[in-house]
């Protein structure tokens, strides 16, 4: 039998384990569980399983207990292993719940104590061995034994929510500091000087920490000689430091699942994926009121903006996302090519964040002109990438950003993959490798053709804007290499502007739709393009690249460009470029979970529905267009609820 370690059903479970003469074993949500909580939908990251009790449970032995009284199951491997968990966990600030943002206290003028509340009936007190009273006796003693220091008391964001009461009685705090609002623990603790707590689990991670505590309570990590305990139990007799409770209780006791795979992982794997989660929740802090989405993209876009519990909704007028974001003290998320100066003044003005939002780099297996939902888009609180008229996050990051080593190694890997993969954008069309069969010894020129009215064409080409104005400059500018022209996929699938006149089209010696970009690419001994994605993924396989327009990969030092960069002055190299571009602008979510995931989780996804089968053409036609987006409506309206992390 399992049973939810203080749920009433605990008890029927228990019972009928007694009765049959069977195992009893007791559940209870780990220490690093989620970024929002389990109320919000947030599945548990890490579960403890407890066959003799629970962890927080003083009144009897638990399983935690047990292995900190014995000898033999840590080796300096293992401590070592430890610490390094420790620093990781510490270096993130990671805890239970880590969808709180950080509250700075100010300047410290003198000794600071946290006392931390708890919510009254809170299964940790009596199984701590206190009461309610406890809590006023630990507010008087950090009084007494901290004389003109500053007292700060945590209440619970329960409390000062008025769902719970709490512990400690308020009018007994004085001329403490008071916080009620919900603030990320670990900051909170990086600026006290010593904790005193009954059996919070944030007195451990002040422990972890390294500060002084103070236990007025016997929680899991009291009465091993590492806190200042106020009780004793007879059964715990072994001396414990913060490494050894920590590698029992988080790397012995604790049961970790990354939510991605769906397979049991380690500590170190949960710290990275709830690490993640936490730093996606902090960039898209909400909540958002969406404006210039088209229907069929609702629900891709609530995957990323409402993976934390954020509010998402959609509004078919400027006016209205702004009102809603301003009410909501939210901020407004607009699809990038829907801006005009008309809505940009509705949004802006009165003073609402607007985030500009765009698919990202590697964004499908699919275009997303025949409906195929992305999973990578790009954040943008600046301008946008394509937009060369006004800087963007993006350029701003690689001309100012910060990349070291551990990060340009990462990126290095990276572009290993996705060369060696043979990925690109949209991962569409059939084999290449034969586009210059015919080329015999003459230099082999790729032709990037783009969507004629793309907003990367409008606002970062001048003079050339074209595709048949693209080509032609090439023919002169190369007059006896082998052109060959690749049509842009949503323009071969009739979706878009773009296509050449016949008298254009004689301009190069070959002409393809259906080929695939990277094998294209592999073929040719150099590209030309305006601004097409293309020749980025032409950097990445160490191609020669010529640049007609102000895309965002030109103007670093890496590509040959026509046109001037006045706000570009960092010379980058090519993995600095990629980690900007493919690691920290854009934002994951996994196609399958759909939750947050990392750049190279998302393209070891890519390439497990690419092998699944090849995205075969679909029909053309006002008819099959009709039907595909209907199709691309209803699953977007049966979608199941949002993935919570």
């Amino acid at each position: 039998m399992v049973g939810w370690a203080d749920r009433p059903s605990a008890r029927w479970a228990q019972r009928v384990a007694r009765r049959r003469g069977i195992p009893y074993l007791a559940l209870e949500d780990g220490f690093l569980r989620s970024v929002s909580l389990g109320q919000a939908g947030a599945p548990p990251l890490s579960l403890v399983l407890d066959r003799t009790g629970m962890y927080f449970d003083a009144t009897r032995p638990s399983d935690l207990e047990t292995l900190l009284e014995s000898d033999g199951w840590l080796d300096d491997a293992a401590r070592e292993a430890a610490r390094a968990a420790i620093a990781l966990k510490n270096k993130h600030r990671l805890s239970k719940y880590n969808d709180a943002p950080v509250l700075a206290l100010g300047p410290k003028t003198r000794r600071r104590i946290l006392v931390i509340d708890q919510t009254a009936g809170d299964a940790s007190i009596a199984g701590a061995l206190a009461t309610r009273a406890t809590f006023d006796a630990m507010l008087a003693a950090a009084r007494a034994e901290n004389p003109g220091a500053e007292i700060v008391v945590k209440i619970h964001p329960a409390t000062a929510g008025g769902y719970r009461a709490g512990c400690i009685d308020l009018a007994l705090a004085g001329d403490a500091r008071v916080l009620a609002q919900s603030c990320d623990p670990i900051a909170l603790l990086e600026q006290v000087d010593a904790v005193y707590t009954v059996s919070s689990l944030a007195g451990f991670e002040a422990l972890l920490l390294g500060l002084p505590v103070h236990c007025f309570g016997l929680p899991f990590y009291a009465g091993w000689g590492a806190t200042n305990d106020r009780l004793k139990s007879a059964r715990r007799s072994k001396m414990r430091g913060a490494e050894e409770i920590f590698a029992a209780s988080y790397m012995r006791y604790a049961r970790y699942v990354d939510p991605l795979t769906g397979h049991a992982c380690s500590v170190f794997d949960a710290i990275e994926r709830l690490a993640l989660f936490k730093t996606q929740a902090q960039r898209i802090a909400g909540p958002f009121a969406c404006y210039g989405f088209a229907p069929w993209k609702h629900a891709p876009l609530r995957d990323v903006l409402g993976a934390a519990g954020r509010e998402v909704s959609f509004h078919a007028s400027a006016a209205v996302a702004n009102q809603r974001a301003k009410a909501s003290d939210g901020a407004v998320a607009m699809w990038a090519s829907r801006e005009t100066p008309a809505n940009r003044a509705a949004l802006t003005r009165d003073g609402v964040a607007v985030l500009r939002m765009e698919d990202g780099f590697l964004r499908s297996v699919g275009l997303g002109s025949d409906f195929h939902r992305a999973s990578s888009f790009v954040l943008d609180d600046l301008g946008i990438y394509y937009d060369a008229r006004a800087p963007s996050r993006l350029e701003v990051l690689l001309e100012a950003g910060a990349f070291d080593e551990t990060l340009l190694v990462r990126a290095a890997a990276l572009r290993a993959r996705v060369v060696g993969a043979g990925l690109s954008k949209y991962n569409v069309g059939g084999a290449g490798a034969e586009v210059f069969a015919s080329a015999g010894a003459r230099q082999k020129v790729l032709v990037i053709g783009q969507v004629e009215d793309d907003a990367s064409i409008r606002h970062g080409c001048a003079g050339i804007a074209g595709n048949a104005a693209l080509l032609s400059a090439v023919r002169a500018a190369r007059p006896e290499a082998f052109l060959l022209y690749k049509e842009h996929p949503d323009v071969t699938a009739g979706n878009r502007r773009g296509r050449l006149t016949p008298q254009a089209a004689r301009l190069a010696d070959r002409v393809v739709a259906l080929a695939d970009i990277a094998d294209c690419i592999a073929a040719c001994d150099e590209l030309h393009t305006m601004t097409s994605l293309a020749g980025f993924e032409a950097l990445l396989r160490g191609k020669p690249v010529h640049v007609y327009g102000r895309p965002f990969y030109a103007g670093w030092g890496l590509t040959e460009d026509r046109l001037d960069f006045p706000r570009r002055t960092r010379r980058l190299t090519l993995d600095a470029l990629v980690a900007g571009a493919l690691i920290a602008y854009p934002l994951y979510i996994d196609p399958k979970t759909r939750l947050p995931c990392s750049a190279e989780f998302h393209l070891e996804r890519l390439l497990e529905i690419k092998a699944a089968g090849p995205v075969q053409a679909p029909a053309r036609g006002a008819m099959h267009a009709a039907l595909r987006y209907l199709r691309a409506m209803r699953e977007s309206v049966l979608a199941r609820p949002t993935a919570r992390i």
